[in-house]
């Protein structure tokens, strides 16, 4: 589960999931609430019942959530129909995000709200399935055949729940030799290739301007923060606060570099361009800033209570300006995390927070991206999110958006019951 904060000074810790079947009454009556809320989402009576049967069936004790043992356990289920209703069937997907964040914002919606950016990977056999191939699976920790999903998961002190999700379709996918791959699995004409970053800004973009979920801060790994695309998409919303971690190798200066202007002659004419003084010295990289940095400005800080006792860390920040084609681009937060050992580990972040931003929220915020971790380890043990065996675009999302509701459904039991947190603070970042 979610390691529990402990420093009662930090804007709020996130809750852990403490809610056991001894808590519920009438399960199955309850989800069936939920499930009315989607009704008008669906075209047929048909497909809104196969709908709670597969959500029924993830929250099953079946040893394998896919579809058959779903469909074969459940009474009146038919697998056939239920294939057909996952993959081929028409869904309101909009309707149903769009009404599953209003439900979301209900429960867990809170102005200092953290949008949280990761990828998951799904480990498959053969090359049928839609946007499969050999790449990095976070799951497996290692170069797998596998399909990768980025997510998007929303934080608050009351809770975590993913609220979007996108497919990552690796580039070779778009070449002549998959076109009948791509029609097999019923990808969409009017969808190209998209980067992770991209994908993400398509999600914060969306979220953003959907206006539904409240949200101060947004958070991601460095295939996120290494993407001028996702800082800028994230530096533009207003008042919102990102942290992103990035490379050991992003080069920067600690103080302002001066610039002049330099003429030069290019095909007869006479141009100028902006260029370092000599004075400026070359950028350095994080890893050796961090290198050399004395002990007496490093702060140790427990950031969470593990299996095993405290889990502490020791911290650092420093403002900079990074490099962009050697000239001086952002003044940004760099914060520095590593391990206490003989020879520490190191971790870099960098924020657009204020500049009278405090450590101890800098240490925060590093640490909110677990919430999403969370997500997907309890949505794939206990819900059957990696056990899915669809082939097709559509099947993969409307298997992967019924999980995100059943993970919700239980926060919402959660609450309902009276286990809301009441561990926010207050503390401005």
């Amino acid at each position: 589960m979610l390691p529990e904060t402990r420093q009662p000074d930090w804007p709020y810790s996130v809750p852990k999931f403490n809610l056991n079947q001894n808590d519920i009454d009438d399960f199955l009556n309850e989800l069936r609430g939920f499930h009315e809320q989607f009704a008008d989402c669906f075209h047929r009576s048909e497909s809104r019942d196969h709908f709670f049967r597969y959500m029924a069936g993830q929250f099953s004790e079946l040893d394998r959530k896919s579809i058959e043992p779903i469909a074969c356990s459940a009474e009146g289920g038919h697998v056939r129909a239920m294939q057909r209703f996952v993959s081929d069937a028409p869904w309101d997907d909009e309707k149903i995000m769009t009404k599953y964040r209003n439900i979301v914002n209900e429960d867990l919606g809170h102005p200092d709200g953290a949008i949280v950016f990761d990828e998951s990977g799904f480990v498959k056999k053969g090359n049928d399935s839609i946007g499969v191939a050999r790449q990095y699976c976070g799951a497996a920790g290692k170069v797998e055949n596998c399909q990768v999903g980025v997510f998007a998961a929303y934080t608050s002190p009351y809770g975590y729940a993913l609220v979007d999700k996108r497919l990552f379709i690796p580039q070779k996918w778009f070449e002549p030799e998959y076109e009948a791959r791509r029609k097999k699995c019923k990808l969409p004409e009017d969808i190209g290739f998209k980067t992770k970053p991209r994908l993400a800004v398509d999600m914060l973009e969306e979220i953003a301007d959907q206006k539904t979920l409240p949200f101060r801060y947004v958070l991601a790994d460095s295939v996120y923060g290494n993407s001028p695309e996702f800082i800028n998409a994230a530096d533009s919303l207003i008042d919102v606060t990102y942290m992103v971690q990035v490379p050991e190798t992003t080069l920067c200066w600690l103080k302002q570099p001066v610039t002049i202007k330099k003429s030069y002659t290019y095909k007869g004419k006479k141009r100028t361009k902006k260029v370092l003084s000599d004075e400026s010295g070359k950028p350095v990289s994080f890893k050796n800033i961090a290198a050399n940095l004395n002990n007496f400005f490093w702060y140790r800080r427990k950031v969470s209570e593990g299996t095993k006792g405290p889990i502490e860390y020791e911290f650092t920040k420093r403002r900079v300006v990074l490099a962009k084609d050697n000239l001086p681009d952002k003044t940004v937060w760099l914060l520095v995390r590593r391990t206490i050992e003989k020879h520490p580990q190191y971790s870099f972040f960098i924020s657009n927070a204020p500049s009278s931003a405090r450590l101890k929220t800098l240490v925060w915020l590093s640490g909110l991206r677990w919430s999403i971790e969370q997500c997907f380890e309890e949505a794939k043990t206990e819900l059957g999110m990696d056990h899915y065996e669809v082939r097709k675009f559509p099947g993969w999302h409307h298997h992967i958006l019924t999980c995100m509701l059943a993970h919700f459904f239980l926060w919402h039991i959660k609450i309902r019951l009276g286990k809301k947190s009441t561990s926010y603070y207050g503390v401005a970042a």
